[in-house]
C-alpha cells in the first residue's frame, strides 16, 4: 500500500461563503457543458449538413471527409489552448483565464451560425469554419481543466470529490443538450428548411448560453488556494528566477514552501496523470463512439438502439457522477480507481458478448453499464485526483496538457484501431480486449500513485 501524502488543510486558507462555492460549481459545470455541448453541435452538424452547405462541388464522401477534418482541427487547437491558458491560469489566476476561454468558446460558436455558405462566397467559406473552429479549440482546450482546478481549490477538503465530480456532469449536460437541440430540428423542419436555415438555430441559440456564463464568471471570487500560494504577489505568481532569489534571500520564513515548489524534479506526477487519464479516454473513445457505429453496422439491431443506449446511460450518469465522488471522499481515490479498474476489466468480455448476442436489450444494458462503469465513473474520480496530484504553482498547465494529450492519444487512435482490428478478425473480441489494456493502464497507474484524498491543494510541489 502507498504511502498517503494527505496533510491537514492550511489555517490561513482565505475563507469561501457556501454562495461562493455555490457559483463556482454552476460555473464549472456550466463551461463544461457549454464545451461539450458546442463540440457536440458541430459533429452533428458536420455529419448531417456542413458536407452539403460549405463542402457542395466535391462527392458526398468526400464533403463528409473534409467537413469532419474541420471537426478534428479543433482537437489538434485544443493541445495549443491547453498549454497557453494553462500556464496563464497558474501565472494570473484560474478565474481571469475562465472568463477568456469561455468567451472564445461562446463568440466562436455563435459566429459559425452566421456563416455565408458556400454558395454565397465560394472557397472562403470553408476557409471561416475552420478558423472558427481554430478559435473554438483553442478556448476549449483550458475550459474543462480550469474549471476542474477551480472547484477542487475551492471545495472542502472532506467534500473536494463531491464537488471536483460536477465538472464531469457538465459533459452529460451538454452532449444532451445538443443532441436534443438537432432532434427536434430534424423531426420539426424538411431538408430543404434545414439546409436554408434551420442549421443556423443551435449555434445562434448558444449566444445566450455564453451571455448567462460570462455573467456568472464576472461575479467569481479568484480560487482561495491561488491567492494563498506563497509564490502569489500581489494577484501574479512569481517567476521562476524571482522565487530563487526569495528563497536565498528570505533563508527560511517560508523560503522552504518556496524551494519545494520550484526545485522538485517534475515528471512523475504528470505521467501517472496522464496513465490515469489514458484508460477514461481510451474506454469513452470505444464505448461512445466505435460502438456506436460498429453495432448499427454489424449487428441485426435499429439504427437508433446504440444511440439510444448513450442516451439512457448518459442519464443514469446524473446518479453515478456524484456517487462515485462521494465514495472517493469516504474510503479514497486510489481505492476506488483500482476497484472501478479492476471491475471494468472484468466486465469487459461479458459486456462484449452481451452486446454482440445482437438483443436490443443485451446491447442496451451491455452499453450502459460500460459507459457508467469504464468511462463515467472513471471521469468523476479524474476530476479530482488529477488536481491534487499537482502542485498548486503548475497544476492547471499540467493537469490541462494530461488531459488533452491522453485524449489525443486514446480517444483519436483508438476507434481507429478499433475498427482495423474488428475487420481483420471478423469479430468483437478485440473490442473487449483494448477495454482491458486500457483499463490496465489506468489501475497500474493508480497502483504506483500516492492516496491524494484530502491533500492540501495550497503546497507548491506535486504529490509524487
Amino acid at each position: 500500500m502507498k504511502d498517503s501524502v494527505t496533510t491537514a488543510p492550511r489555517p490561513g486558507l482565505a475563507q469561501r461563503t457556501t454562495r461562493d462555492l455555490a457559483r463556482a460549481a454552476v460555473s464549472g459545470w456550466l463551461g463544461t457543458a457549454m464545451e461539450f455541448m458546442d463540440f457536440q453541435l458541430y459533429s452533428l452538424a458536420a455529419a448531417i449538413v456542413f458536407n452539403k452547405l460549405f463542402f457542395p462541388d466535391v462527392s458526398p464522401a468526400i464533403g463528409l471527409i473534409a467537413a469532419m477534418a474541420t471537426y478534428g482541427v479543433g482537437y489538434v487547437a485544443r493541445l495549443a489552448g491547453a498549454v497557453y491558458f494553462g500556464r496563464m491560469g497558474d501565472r494570473i489566476g484560474r478565474k481571469k483565464v475562465l472568463f477568456l476561454t469561455i468567451l472564445l468558446m461562446g463568440v466562436s460558436t455563435t459566429l459559425i451560425g452566421a456563416l455565408p455558405t458556400y454558395a454565397t462566397i465560394g472557397i472562403l467559406a470553408p476557409v471561416l469554419l475552420v478558423a472558427l473552429r481554430l478559435i473554438q479549440g483553442f478556448g476549449a482546450g483550458a475550459e474543462i481543466a480550469g474549471a476542474t482546478v477551480l472547484l477542487a481549490e475551492y471545495a472542502p477538503a472532506r467534500r473536494r470529490g463531491l464537488v471536483a465530480s460536477l465538472v464531469s456532469l457538465g459533459t452529460n449536460s451538454g452532449t444532451l443538450a445538443a443532441s436534443g437541440l438537432w432532434a427536434i430540428l430534424l423531426a420539426a423542419l424538411s431538408e430543404e428548411q434545414l439546409l436554408s436555415w434551420g442549421w443556423r438555430l443551435p449555434f445562434l441559440l448558444s449566444f445566450l448560453l455564453m451571455i448567462f456564463a460570462v455573467w456568472l464568471r464576472r461575479g467569481l471570487k479568484e480560487s482561495p488556494v491561488f491567492e494563498e500560494r506563497a509564490d502569489v504577489v500581489d494577484g501574479v505568481a512569481l517567476a521562476h528566477d524571482e522565487v530563487e532569489s526569495a528563497v536565498a534571500v528570505r533563508d527560511g520564513d517560508g523560503s522552504d514552501v518556496l524551494a519545494a515548489g520550484v526545485r522538485q524534479r517534475k515528471g512523475k506526477a504528470f505521467f501517472l496523470a496522464l496513465g490515469l487519464r489514458f484508460g477514461q479516454a481510451g474506454n469513452s473513445g470505444l464505448v461512445q463512439t466505435f460502438l456506436v457505429g460498429y453495432i448499427a453496422t454489424n449487428l441485426a439491431v435499429g439504427r437508433s438502439v446504440p444511440t439510444d443506449a448513450i442516451l439512457y446511460g448518459s442519464l443514469l450518469g446524473f446518479v453515478t457522477v456524484p456517487v462515485i465522488g462521494m465514495l472517493g471522499d469516504r474510503f479514497g481515490r486510489r481505492t476506488l480507481y483500482l476497484l472501478i479498474t479492476a471491475l471494468t476489466m472484468v466486465l469487459a468480455f461479458p459486456l462484449m458478448l452481451l452486446i454482440a448476442s445482437g438483443s436490443t436489450a443485451g446491447v442496451m444494458l451491455g452499453m450502459v453499464l460500460g459507459l457508467n462503469v469504464g468511462v463515467l465513473g472513471l471521469f468523476s474520480l479524474e476530476s479530482v485526483t488529477m488536481a491534487e496530484l499537482f502542485g498548486a504553482r503548475t497544476r492547471f498547465v499540467q493537469l490541462a496538457v494530461a488531459k488533452e494529450i491522453g485524449g489525443i492519444l486514446a480517444t483519436a487512435i483508438g476507434p481507429v484501431l478499433a475498427a482495423t482490428l474488428t475487420a481483420v478478425t471478423g469479430s468483437w473480441w478485440p473490442i473487449a480486449a483494448m477495454l482491458v489494456v486500457y483499463s490496465l493502464i489506468t489501475l497500474i497507474s493508480a497502483y504506483l500513485a500516492p492516496e491524494t484524498r484530502g491533500r492540501d491543494l495550497v503546497r507548491l510541489e506535486d504529490a509524487a
